[in-house]
Order: C-alpha cells, then sequence, then structure tokens
C-alpha cells in the first residue's frame, strides 16, 4: 500500500555529478508529491568500462541498466544527463519532464587560468568526446594554433586532475556539469557557441518513468519547462536523422530567434544550428535552420529532420566515421 510516507525510489548513477543532479531534481520531486525520496545508486556499463565511449558505444552505456530497474520495478523513476540518451523511445518507458536546462555550453578548464586562444603551441587538450576533439581541432586552426586532443575518460575530478597535474594543459567539460557541484568558478573560459557547439541536450536532464506509473507520471510533468523540451527534442531529431549516436562529432543547439515583428509584436522563432566534422577539425560541415517556435513534438522533430537533411546533402554523412550506430 502506498502512503505519503512511503518512499519513490529515485534510481541514479553512482558519480558525484549524477548524485548532486538527482538530489536536486528529488528535492522537487518530494516538495510535489509530499512524499521522501531516496536515492537508489545504480552501476551502469559505462561507469565500469574504461574503454573511450566512442569504442563501447556512446550511446546507452550510461542509461541501460537504470532502465532495466525501471522496467523491473526497483525503482519508480530515473534521472539522466538528456545527451547520454539514445534517441528511440524504449518500449514501456516515458520522458515524464525535462525540467529548464542549465547552461548548454562546454567550458576550458586550463593551467594558468589561460583561455584557449592563450594556449601555447601544441598544447595537450583532453577530452572523452569526439565533438569537441573536431570543433577544437578546427576553432585551434583559425588561430593558428596547434594542438593535440588527448583522449580521457573519467569523473570531474580526475579530468581536472590531469590538469592540476600537468599532464595536460587543458581539458573541456560541460558547463552544466561544473555548475552542478558547484565548481564552475574553475573553468578558465566559457566557450562560445560559435566556436563550440554542445552536443545535442547538453545541460538538460530527463526524468523518466513507466508508462504505467500515470499518476507520478501527471506529477513529475509538472517540472516539465516547455521550451526546452521544445530545443532538445529538435537537437535530438537532428542526431537521430544523421543516423548518429551520442559519440558521433555531431553538434547541435536550438534557441530562441526573435528576428521579425508582426501586428502583435516580436515573434520569436526557434533556430537550431548543427555541425558535423572529423575529429581533426580538416572538415566539417556547419548550417542552420529557423522555424516557428514548435507547438508540438512533431513540428520540433520535424525542424531537426529538415536540417540533418541539408546537411547530408552537403557532405555530413561521409563524416562520421566514428559514429555509433
Amino acid at each position: 500500500m502506498t502512503t505519503l510516507t512511503t518512499p519513490l525510489r529515485l534510481g541514479t548513477r553512482r558519480s558525484k555529478l549524477a548524485m548532486a543532479q538527482s538530489g536536486q531534481v528529488a528535492e522537487q520531486v518530494s516538495k510535489l508529491t509530499g512524499r521522501p525520496v531516496e536515492l537508489v545508486e545504480i552501476t551502469t556499463y559505462g561507469d565500469t568500462s574504461r574503454e573511450a565511449l566512442a569504442q563501447i558505444g556512446g550511446t546507452g552505456v550510461f542509461v541501460s541498466a537504470l532502465r532495466d530497474a525501471l522496467l523491473e520495478g526497483r525503482i519508480d523513476f530515473a534521472v539522466h544527463s538528456l545527451k547520454d540518451l539514445p534517441t528511440a523511445d524504449p518500449d514501456g518507458l516515458l520522458i515524464a519532464a525535462i525540467p529548464l536546462r542549465e547552461d548548454p555550453r562546454d567550458v576550458l578548464v586550463a593551467r594558468d587560468g589561460l583561455t584557449f586562444a592563450q594556449l601555447p603551441d601544441g598544447a595537450r587538450v583532453g577530452t572523452g568526446s569526439p565533438r569537441r576533439m573536431s570543433q577544437l581541432n578546427a576553432w585551434a586552426r583559425t588561430l593558428g594554433l596547434r594542438i593535440e586532443t588527448v583522449p580521457i575518460r573519467g569523473n570531474i575530478d580526475t579530468r581536472i586532475g590531469y590538469v592540476a597535474s600537468g599532464e595536460l594543459d587543458a581539458v573541456v567539460l560541460a558547463a552544466a556539469g561544473l555548475s552542478r557541484i558547484g565548481r564552475l568558478d574553475e573553468a578558465t573560459e566559457l566557450l562560445h557557441t560559435d566556436v563550440v557547439l554542445p552536443a545535442p541536450g547538453q545541460g538538460a536532464l530527463a526524468v523518466e518513468c513507466s508508462v504505467g506509473q500515470t499518476e507520478l507520471t501527471a506529477r513529475l510533468a509538472e517540472l516539465d519547462d516547455p521550451f526546452t523540451r521544445a530545443a532538445v527534442t529538435a537537437e535530438r531529431s537532428l542526431l537521430a536523422a544523421l543516423e548518429a549516436g551520442c559519440s558521433a562529432p555531431v553538434g547541435a543547439l536550438a534557441e530562441p530567434d526573435i528576428e521579425r515583428d508582426d501586428e502583435h509584436g516580436p515573434v520569436t522563432e526557434l533556430r537550431l544550428r548543427g555541425v558535423v566534422g572529423t575529429t581533426d577539425g580538416t572538415s566539417l560541415v556547419q548550417m542552420s535552420a529557423t522555424g516557428p517556435l514548435p507547438a508540438s513534438r512533431e513540428e520540433a522533430t520535424a525542424l531537426g529532420r529538415e536540417l540533418a537533411q541539408e546537411m547530408l546533402a552537403k557532405g555530413a554523412a561521409g563524416l562520421m566515421g566514428e559514429r555509433a550506430l
């Protein structure tokens, strides 16, 4: 029998970041439902494997164990970093809420407080993301800078530790992750989206539960931010239409774009930008599309699919050797 004192079980990865963001959602859900929420720590394959994400598939390696726990009834709901979720909808589960997005940008954490343009020639820059490698190498080339992108894995402490120890000159991380654990002040530069587009869905969380949990789904839906959902739906539609997984060198960001006035005043549209490139940064396909602010999932999906088709026509498919289908 379920009572107001029966805890809701929230499944989360064990990392400091996952625990922090799940804890923040737990507080909100507890206020909404009047019930306590307990965190259930679950280890995923992505947490235990030391292989590069591109080699182990990237897509889904951090979420499959959580989804199994949901389907088996061991937890009531789960919190994921949206950028880690496969684009296909799983049977029996639904994303009940996508809360307001954190800053989607990447950040540089460099030695001696350096910005990217100030890095020494030949600087070693750590990242486990082909997407970041591609855009960082392209950016360095425009600056006349030679860098070496070094594949790394590990949690935030481990990655920043490579800089502190002198093994690397800099690492690139997500601003949202540092913000959620209170360490954004360690970033030496917020990377402008004109030079580095984030991963589709970066900075957003997904609150997932089973389709049978109708009452819980309705309460969780109160955490949903409609604009964030529309934006990340367009970004993930682009990723899906490119037939690329989250380990592919694909960046995407949808943002409001107030470009024109009509008789009722300013009109807000949604501008979606996408980039695909080789990891050495020598070839990039960068394009954008703008459309009316989506009023439905179908409209947001259509915007992403449209931009993907234009990018494929410009040769995007040939640049995704690292993609995980």
